[in-house]
């Protein structure tokens, strides 16, 4: 079934239960040239446009916070021209048990069906002159329904 809506029927990617920041994963986004959603793989932690070296980035550009989005001129224009949907079956949560133990949680839809997380993607040109295009997912609180 093509949940998203971009052609593809199928993600040709195993599963994972450790998919972990500066992984390449899926993303949805529209096609610069068709406007029509395309699937793309993109590196995990954002890396911005005028980055000289990610080595030296200092940044934590996994997650967004939708509540300061708007306000920050990184997240902002990122905002403005660069969404993308990244999809998911399941995410996970730790729960911190005492100083020394945490206790995954998984979350996911009841029946299992595919879900999507909004984040924000970029283009940035390596020193090699490659392009490498990566995202962020924009994160939030959870509301006391999910809390």
């Amino acid at each position: 079934m093509d949940y998203f809506h971009t052609g593809a029927t199928v993600f040709d990617i195993p599963p994972s239960y450790n998919i972990a920041p500066t992984s390449f994963q899926p993303i949805i986004r529209l096609d610069r040239d068709t406007g029509e959603r395309e699937v793309a793989m993109t590196r995990w932690e954002l890396i911005p446009a005028w980055c000289k070296d990610v080595k030296l980035l200092g940044l934590s550009t996994i997650n967004a916070k939708a509540e300061s989005l708007m306000l920050k001129p990184m997240w902002r224009q990122l905002f403005k021209k660069r969404r993308c949907l990244v999809p998911a079956d399941a995410f996970y949560e730790w729960k911190k048990i005492d100083s020394k133990t945490k206790q995954p949680y998984a979350f996911g839809m009841k029946h299992g069906e595919p879900f999507a997380f909004a984040g924000v993607w970029e283009r940035w040109i390596a020193p090699d002159e490659k392009p490498v295009d990566s995202f962020a997912i924009i994160a939030t609180d959870p509301n006391a329904r999910h809390s």
